[in-house]
């Protein structure tokens, strides 16, 4: 199994970013630990980060199928980028979408994921645990979905 874990816009600045909402934790300390994980479980990871949607979508349908899986922070274009969206459910991988902060307890436009259904879960609120958790999930359960 081949999992991609896709970072959208200004994840690249975390442990910059404000502590309180987005932890101490950056994004490289994010994916060595994930790396770290998949390799004890035998499974291939590859990372990416951009800043710029047309970037994402492009990493997207060069690298996902439905022999995949993604786990993906769109960032804020969680909530308004249909055509991101449109490319996960293209690839028919399964998918989770990541949040290290709770999006449904911050300011009411971002309580709305336009990539939610396209995924089969959604982790928020975990910090840079979640991350761990959707790849444990997929680990676990890569047979079955």
């Amino acid at each position: 199994m081949k999992i991609l874990v896709i970072q959208g816009p200004n994840l690249n600045n975390l442990g910059n970013r404000d502590h309180a909402i987005y932890g101490a934790t950056t994004l490289d300390t994010i994916h060595s630990e994930l790396r770290q994980t998949a390799a004890e479980h035998g499974v291939d990871i590859d990372t990416f980060q951009s800043n710029h949607e047309g970037e994402l979508i492009d990493y997207i349908q060069q690298n996902a199928n439905s022999d995949c899986a993604i786990i993906i922070n769109p960032g804020a274009l969680t909530h308004y980028s249909y055509s991101l969206r449109d490319a996960i459910a293209d690839t028919q991988a399964s998918a989770i979408e990541v949040h290290l902060s709770n999006i449904h307890a911050r300011e009411e436009w971002r309580n709305q994921s336009v990539i939610a259904d396209t995924c089969i879960g959604q982790i928020s609120g975990l910090g840079a645990y979640g991350y761990t958790a959707a790849l444990l999930y997929l680990i676990n359960e890569g047979r079955n979905i």
